[in-house]
């Protein structure tokens, strides 16, 4: 059973180490931290984490994100090169990111990281869903991913006008609490948009029940929502009732 869920980016500024001394979009950060520490909080048997990733899979629980993917290994204080050799690769960006966010919070209970493919149809993500809330008798669900990006010019993959109303329509979803919305958005569009977040917010919208009675709809708090550098950035808790 569903006891918490929190939805939460994962673009690489959330990792202190690849932003040095640069206070980047504190209350973004502020805002995942909050909601995780929320998760935490509500006593559950095990959280799970569940993002995009090369493919569906489990992943190890114990992994953790390989910072030297992501920056100059001058910056990490290290050779990127010189680690490469024989060493395994890190969890997904989604996922590692995820764990980290738990490891700022103190978390240190049960844990499961779930990949989903970026492509996966919604029936996949939804029956992964239903299978994450049946995992264990109290489950807190983090579902990491961002939305579109392509909010702007200067946005990783230029700008789209059909970015912000798909952003604003996943926004108004999570605060109305309306699962079936998410349930339901276009995975074809999504992947134009480079919302990569789709996948996860489906399994979500699943496991906290999307074909439930509206009236027991889960209280929702969005914490931040915006698009800084061209890409839709959202943090929410949403709380069975």
């Amino acid at each position: 059973m569903i006891v918490a869920a929190a939805i939460c980016p994962c673009p690489p500024l959330l990792v202190r180490e690849l932003t040095g001394q640069a206070e980047v979009l504190p209350e973004l950060r502020a805002a995942c931290a909050a909601a995780v520490g929320s998760l935490a909080a509500a006593g559950p048997d095990v959280i799970v984490v569940a993002g995009p990733a090369g493919q569906t899979a489990a992943c190890d629980p114990g992994g953790r994100l390989d910072i030297a993917a992501y920056g100059p290994a001058s910056a990490l204080g290290g050779d990127r090169a010189g680690r490469a050799g024989g060493t395994e690769a890190g969890l997904p960006l989604s996922l590692g990111i995820g764990a980290r966010l738990l490891d700022e919070a103190g978390y240190t209970g049960a844990r499961a990281l779930h990949g989903i493919a970026a492509l996966a149809l919604p029936y996949d993500c939804l029956r992964l869903g239903h299978q994450v809330a049946r995992s264990a008798p109290r489950v807190a669900l983090l579902a990491m991913g961002d939305g579109s990006a392509r909010r702007s010019a200067s946005a990783p993959g230029y700008l789209d006008e059909r970015a912000a109303p798909f952003d604003a329509a996943v926004e108004r979803a999570v605060r109305e609490a309306d699962l079936a919305a998410l349930a339901a958005l276009d995975p074809g569009l999504a992947a134009d948009l480079m919302a990569a977040g789709r996948p996860a917010w489906q399994v979500l919208a699943a496991a906290l029940g999307a074909d439930a009675d509206p009236s027991a709809a889960p209280r929702t708090e969005v914490l931040y929502c915006d698009a800084p550098f061209g890409v839709a950035y959202l943090v929410a808790t949403l709380a069975p009732r």
